[in-house]
């Protein structure tokens, strides 16, 4: 067998023989150069560890809150934490989460009103609020309401409308006073102020603290109150007035007032209280209470 004859082959052999030879050659040739790769990754890698191993520790940490702030020493100085920004949070050492909350708060509507509401911060220990609340000063913007009270000056009663009421010891007169001092006395009001000067003034005044109870409903507590320190009242002439001056007294009926005319009328002037006596219209009890106010 000849030479030629064995490296014989086929064109399509060749074709296929080539081709492995080939890819064999590319495969040898990237095993080369992808061992030389590692080794200068494992280099490089190398190099940063050894770097990274004596950068400081804080180098390390990786941030997980919103701000990557490094740490300062607090500083303490007043502030309100309802206008406060962040920087002055910050610097008083609260963490930036922390004043991130405080914004979401505020921005809620949420007010601190006093220096202790403060202390509702999510995350704040105690000793960190201590630390802070000296130093926690709410505008006078956020005070509660109340306090204005210490600012607005005292009320001023309205004497006119509403009337100091008498002291127990205290008294008034009865004849005298005006429908404003008679509201004065406890257990009377305008109501009754008004029935006693309109009664006062029909009857011709008062001659007894009594006769208040001649009014309806008259509050029997309020009598104590009253004094008559001048007793005398208007006296009406039964020879002279009128059918209609006398029965308008209230202690006066139409026919006690007629009888009265008829006997002027028919015998002349009547001169004393006996002369009244004879009239069948009065009786014992009605005289005792007009006596004190006619005249002959």
């Amino acid at each position: 067998m000849k030479w030629n004859n064995l490296t014989y082959f086929l064109k399509s052999d060749r074709i296929v023989l080539i081709t492995l030879l080939i890819t064999a050659f590319l495969f040898i040739l990237g095993i080369y150069f992808t061992s030389e790769g590692l080794d200068k990754s494992t280099a490089i890698v190398g190099d940063t560890l050894t770097a990274y191993s004596h950068r400081p520790r804080s180098y390390h940490r990786h941030s997980h809150g919103y701000y990557n702030v490094p740490s300062k020493a607090a500083v303490l100085f007043d502030f309100d934490p309802n206008t406060a920004d962040s920087t002055q949070f910050l610097a008083l050492g609260l963490r930036p989460w922390q004043v991130r909350n405080i914004y979401k708060y505020r921005a809620k509507g949420g007010i601190y009103r006093r220096p202790t509401d403060f202390a509702r911060l999510y995350g704040l220990t105690r000793k960190e609020f201590q630390r802070l609340l000296p130093h926690i000063k709410i505008g006078a913007d956020y005070q509660p309401a109340a306090t204005l009270a210490e600012a607005v000056p005292a009320f001023e009663r309205d004497t006119l409308k509403y009337p100091r009421k008498l002291q127990a010891h205290e008294r008034i007169d009865l004849n005298t006073a005006d429908t404003t001092l008679l509201r004065r006395v406890p257990g009377i009001g305008s109501y009754f102020a008004r029935q006693i000067v309109n009664y006062r003034r029909h009857l011709g005044g008062f001659y007894s603290v009594g006769q208040l109870q001649e009014i309806e409903d008259f509050p029997e507590e309020s009598l104590a109150y009253f004094v008559l320190s001048d007793a005398s009242v208007h006296r009406l002439n039964v020879n002279t007035a009128t059918l209609s001056q006398l029965s308008r007294h209230p202690y006066i009926t139409y026919t006690q007032a007629r009888d009265m005319v008829d006997f002027r009328r028919l015998r002349g002037p009547i001169r004393t209280l006996a002369d009244l006596r004879l009239l069948k219209s009065f009786d014992s009890r009605s005289l005792s209470r007009v006596e004190p106010y006619l005249a002959y």
